[in-house]
């Protein structure tokens, strides 16, 4: 049955992470979404899942058939408890608990035209293509978006029908363009100058304008053409009649609506638009089209799908597609295509599989496009997209499964088995996998390997290691926590809930990090017991080291990563791939590199400037000024001496108090005067060092473009960001001191009327004197001493930790509202909250389905690692856009080789130099390098140790070179690796 219409609260803090994906209002319209999905095996499984975690208005299951055996291969729904019973029913069960804000319900009888009506979006998946046309033409007749989705073996289709006309309000997830304003021409055309030299403004844009001062006639006006033109500057339509500019203001991106027209699938079957990437892609996609028609044929006559690796089948599966009317092109020309009987051969052989990797990647997407139907988010797909991992078979014939071992088993594995073997899967149940990460990712890669079976039993297991704990932004894409999980150590958790998917799953949870600090943990021992490594890390650095780790030790590397709707899935293989090759960094990575520290405290230009301005705010005030007065509040006697910075932290610390508060006014009075500082009297100064008609030598004015010439603030207690500020700024002082604060935002109000504003005397200095000197004299030394006396009198104080995802700690507002009123001093377009917080917390924009797509693709290549060597034309890179349809799939790079005289070598390759009877010295090392290799060698290092240097004295080689460079022999002394760089 439908589900009944429900307005919702947005829970910001659970989808933080999916709001920077969607954006608010694409959000709110996911909330009153209503679907209905029909079929819930593996790829029903994971298109229902992903629409509860993201948050739709509610769901309808459908499927009237019972649990099998196959079903356990990917539908992590069931288990072998829930043979014979319905489906949907207990999907049901399972399913609505990921998200207690998804209303859930089954619908156990017959799909009729009334029922439809009820929904936004139908998906259809493992249906026939009889009641794919039945539901598609009543779809199409209520205006209800329809989608087929479906998975056979190694190979999967989706289709969309979205209508005639559906309007897409946004094709992109990047934020509207936004710019501050240099100035604005009065005439006709405008000419509006930007502060930035650089923009990605184009012709035919459609822009609107906020803030500006002077030319208000601007502001919220009806959206402008603009035209951009050499120099850079827009023209933005006449402006003659409106005020002067004076300052200020940002000009804006407005989007605009797309329509899109699909076909309905009578139509489409025969004149297909698919989603390709070369023409070639285009062909092969046109010839699966064919098969899978031929494969609803063949089971139309037979009554049941093509038998596993049946030579007698699949002939007639091509004799099928053989019989097809021709498809034709998109101006209705037949294609004069030859059909690759090959190709459809091998699909059918293969396709009575059900593979959890496949319904991964195609549920991720289908679950994206039911997103787009009901958000009206990103381009929808036109209006086939195929997809096939038949390389995930051997190129050899000769190895490939044969009938008898693909037979069914009556065990959860029997759809890996029809496509892979017993054999293949034995091999499987004996692999030991290290996973680094139980993020998102990571617990996507977990549900897989429980379904594919991977390391079962014998030596075989997957060690899972994570040191971070659940927090409640992931539980709306990270699949294996609860609500009730919310503080447990990731890695713990999700082994326990790997382990309820498969009770034969060995799995050990490490908590501790992967990194140079724990080689002891995870050294030679340990990686000689793992076959291979996949990593779900967020952090360069951190994938930099564990790819490092695996080309030492010479393991098999699977590594993914997701940004928003964009994801990637690598695989690294040693001796036949390139080694993995990622930036350096974060901040390589991006646009959020280090800022100038000039440019951030005195002369912003940007809103990222005035965040990062807040940011530094934040950690002088509240952090570094508490842990530096802890540290030296019992250092009475001359702690300037030993510490001139720590001046600037007490001087931050008292303020206008000049001692340590002892209630909340206290706490009020000081951020009220930090508020005077920052923001009037700093600008002041400022200006009375460079005054506004400040002149340069060169003649050029000293406030010219990108510098902004600053205007100070009046404090305004009924101005909401004024009032923000000091309420942020005197909580977390009163939490640095362990006093009690206050919320009352209306209280405040009424507080700060009735408090006089701070002294301009007491803003200065508390220690007045040159802070590029090291140097007090007695009286500022006995004035320091007495400031420490006070802050000892009490407890120690609370150093703060900046915290992003507490909404409640009054953080992400101070910063916020410090950032806001710095871009109101130099008149520049304020980041909103969402904003801020991404900014300063680094937030990377997430979504289930990206991160479950890279995780099937992942899947995938572990088939290739686990079955045996393969060529590299076998393996394969990943990368998908998912809001702009683009799928990408190529072979890795080959190694890079490096030369020396006669040697060449790639990353994957070794000198190996027998330890020898009785065991090698440094000479005999030395030795056989020569001898062996031709190499003389002028030094030896392991890691930073010098082991030997050609150049050193004679005295230490005596002493160093009868002496085992091996660990755990006769160590060499410390005396030989020299202390200081040679």
């Amino acid at each position: 049955m439908g589900a009944q219409d429900t307005s919702k609260f947005l829970d910001e803090e659970l989808y933080s992470r999916q709001l920077y994906v969607l954006g608010l209002p694409a959000m709110q319209r996911l909330q009153e979404g209503k679907v209905l999905l029909s079929g819930l095996q593996g790829l029903g499984a994971e298109v229902a899942k992903h629409l509860v975690l993201m948050g739709v208005g509610s769901l309808t299951l459908h499927d009237p058939h019972p649990a099998c055996w196959s079903d356990l291969a990917a539908q992590f729904f069931l288990s072998e408890q829930d043979l014979g019973r319905s489906r949907a029913e207990t999907t049901r069960e399972l399913v609505a608990k990921l998200n207690g804000a998804v209303q859930v319900c089954v619908h156990t009888g017959d799909i009729t035209e009334e029922l439809l009506q009820d929904f936004q979006v139908v998906v259809l998946t493992a249906s026939s293509l009889e009641e794919q046309l039945k539901v598609g033409t009543l779809c199409r007749k209520h205006g209800v978006c329809f989608l087929v989705a479906d998975t056979r073996g190694l190979v999967g289709q989706l289709f969309c029908d979205f209508g005639e006309a559906f309007t897409v309000q946004d094709l992109t997830e990047e934020e509207p363009l936004a710019a501050a304003i240099q100035n604005i021409s009065q005439g006709s055309p405008g000419v509006l100058t930007l502060r930035e030299d650089a923009h990605d403004f184009r012709d035919g844009d459609l822009v609107t304008f906020s803030g500006i001062e002077g030319m208000v006639e601007l502001n919220g006006c009806a959206s402008r053409l603009i035209r951009v033109q050499e120099d850079g500057t827009l023209e933005i339509g006449d402006t003659t009649a409106f005020s002067s500019y004076l300052r200020g203001g940002a000009v804006t991106e407005v989007k605009r609506p797309t329509t899109v027209r699909h076909e309905p699938l009578y139509a489409a079957l025969l004149q297909p638009r698919v989603v390709a990437q070369s023409p070639q892609d285009v062909q092969r996609a046109h010839c699966l089209h064919q098969a899978f028609r031929a494969l609803h044929e063949f089971q139309r006559r037979s009554g049941r799908p093509p038998q596993p690796w049946d030579p007698a089948d699949a002939e007639r599966v091509v004799g099928l597609a053989r019989d097809l009317k021709p498809l034709r092109g998109t101006r209705g020309e037949p294609l004069e295509e030859p059909l690759d009987e090959a190709l459809v051969r091998t699909v059918a052989l293969s396709s009575a599989g059900v593979l959890s990797p496949m319904a991964a990647v195609l549920g991720a997407v289908a679950a994206q496009e039911v997103l787009k139907a009901v958000s009206r988010k990103f381009l929808p797909l036109d209006q086939w997209l195929y997809f096939d991992a038949l390389d995930c078979l051997p190129d050899d014939e000769q190895l490939l499964p044969k009938p008898e071992d693909c037979k069914p088993r009556s065990c959860r594995y029997d759809g890996q088995i029809a496509v892979f073997g017993a054999s293949f899967q034995e091999k499987l149940s004996r692999q030991h996998y290290l996973l680094v990460g139980a993020g998102a990712i990571g617990c996507e890669l977990l549900k897989g390997f429980a379904l594919v079976g991977l390391g079962l039993q014998g030596r075989g297991g997957v060690t899972v290691a994570d040191m971070d704990h659940v927090e409640r932004s992931n539980l709306s894409r990270q699949f294996l926590f609860r609500p009730q999980d919310i503080g447990r150590p990731k890695a713990e958790v999700a082994a326990e809930a790997a382990h309820r998917l498969n009770s034969e799953l060995q799995v050990n949870p490490l908590t501790h990090p992967l990194d140079a600090s724990t080689e002891r943990i995870y050294g030679d021992n340990f990686f000689s017991r793992v076959d291979g490594v996949a990593a779900a890390l967020d952090s360069f650095q951190a994938r930099h080291y564990v790819a490092a780790r695996c080309t030492h030790y010479l393991k098999p590397l699977l590594e993914a990563g997701t940004q928003g709707t964009r994801g990637s899935a690598s695989v690294f293989m040693p001796l036949v791939t390139e080694g993995y090759r990622g930036p350096a960094s974060e901040a390589e990575a991006s646009e959020d590199a280090p800022h100038p520290v000039c440019s951030v405290r005195h002369f912003p230009s940007t809103a990222r400037h005035t965040l990062q301005w807040a940011r530094d705010e934040f950690e002088g005030l509240f952090r570094r000024s508490a842990e530096a007065i802890n540290c030296h509040r019992q250092a009475l006697t001359s702690p300037a001496d030993r510490e001139p910075q720590l001046l600037p932290l007490l001087q931050a610390a008292a303020g206008v108090l000049r001692r340590r508060p002892q209630n909340w006014q206290d706490c009020v009075l000081w951020a009220l005067g930090h508020w005077q500082l920052c923001f009037r009297h700093g600008i002041e100064r400022l200006l009375r060092h460079h005054p506004p008609d400040e002149v340069l030598e060169d003649g050029t004015r000293f406030w010219s473009r990108p510098r902004q010439c600053p205007q100070p603030l009046e404090f305004d207690a009924s101005q909401d960001t004024h009032l923000l500020y000091v309420l942020a700024a005197a909580n977390l002082c009163a939490r640095m001191h362990g006093l009690l604060g206050c919320r009352d935002m209306l209280a405040l109000r009424e507080m700060l009327q009735s408090l006089p504003l701070p002294d301009p005397q007491h803003l200065g200095p508390v220690f007045p004197h040159d802070l590029a000197s090291t140097e007090l004299d007695a009286g500022q030394v006995e004035r320091l001493r007495e400031v420490l006396r006070d802050w000892s009198a009490g407890s120690p104080l609370e150093p703060l930790r900046f915290e992003k995802d507490d909404d409640s700690n009054f953080h992400v507002d101070f910063v916020t509202a410090a950032a806001s009123l710095r871009a109101q001093n130099y008149g520049i377009p304020p980041a909103t909250r969402a904003q801020s917080k991404q900014i300063v917390g680094h937030i990377i924009p997430a979504i289930a389905t990206t991160t479950a797509a890279v995780a099937g693709l992942l899947g995938l290549e572990l088939f290739k690692v686990v079955g045996g060597p393969r060529p590299r034309s076998a393996f394969r890179h990943s990368y998908l856009h998912l809001a702009e349809n683009r799928f990408s799939r190529y072979v890795p790079g080959a190694p890079i080789t490096q030369k020396f005289h006669h040697l060449s070598w790639t990353c994957w390759d070794r000198l190996k130099v027998t330890a020898g009877q009785p065991e090698r010295t440094l000479k005999s090392l030395l030795d056989h390098l020569q001898e062996r290799h031709g190499l003389r060698v002028k030094m030896l290092l392991q890691e930073k140790a010098v082991l030997y240097s050609a150049g050193w004295p004679p005295g230490k080689q005596a002493q160093c070179l009868p002496l085992s460079p091996l660990p755990g022999d006769q160590q060499l002394p410390a005396s030989c690796p020299p202390s200081q760089p040679l």
